[in-house]
């Protein structure tokens, strides 16, 4: 049980690594614990959108889609072109004599090679992340988003798998952050400040 222990404080740690994003500046970019969360909830829309019923195995492939980065930090798209990563490595250390570690390690794979409709639908989620911090980055007065615009059309155009990914792209273009808590059940819509 002293690996499985050690496993759950090592995944506390996510909270801690910044993703490299924030070199870009220094714009303020969720962790890579807050990144996961969200993916998961992109990948659950991205299922439905996909008709994947058993979505099991797609949240625990989300939950080890960025696990080596425990080990070998985040790269952007920068630093990606000087470091080497020995993610293969870092998994296999991670895991290794926990409860989870052949499970997992057959997940991690398998999201590798991007061949799943899940590891698909999971790096779709993982792409459209950076284009929600950028659309809310862009709405507290960041232009990064401007700066990146080829960039990320061009991830849109060639680097989503699936039409319901290409689709949410396009919509969240034009979205606004605010739209959330601005259009639900509010004081000022449904509450005492009504007119």
């Amino acid at each position: 049980m002293n690996k499985d222990i050690n496993f759950i404080y090592e995944i506390g740690c996510f909270r801690f690594i910044q993703r490299t994003w924030r070199q870009f500046l220094n714009a303020d970019f969720a962790n890579v614990s807050e990144h996961t969360l969200r993916v998961a909830w992109i990948a659950l829309i991205l299922a439905k959108y996909e008709n994947i019923k058993d979505t099991e195995k797609l949240l625990k492939m989300v939950l080890v889609h960025d696990l080596t980065e425990s080990r070998t930090g985040d790269v952007n798209y920068l630093s990606r072109q000087y470091t080497v990563r020995k993610e293969s490595e870092a998994i296999h250390d991670i895991l290794e004599g926990t409860v989870l570690e052949s499970e997992f390690l057959e997940l991690w794979k398998e999201y590798e090679k991007k061949e799943s409709i899940e590891a698909k639908i999971i790096k779709d989620a993982d792409n459209l992340d950076v284009d929600f911090e950028l659309q809310e980055q862009f709405y507290k007065g960041d232009l990064t988003k401007e700066t990146f615009k080829d960039i990320r059309e061009y991830v849109s155009i060639n680097k989503l798998y699936t039409e319901s990914a290409k689709k949410i792209w396009k919509k969240l273009q034009d979205s606004n952050p605010h739209d959330w808590h601005k259009q639900s059940n509010n004081r000022f819509n449904s509450g005492d400040w009504k007119k």
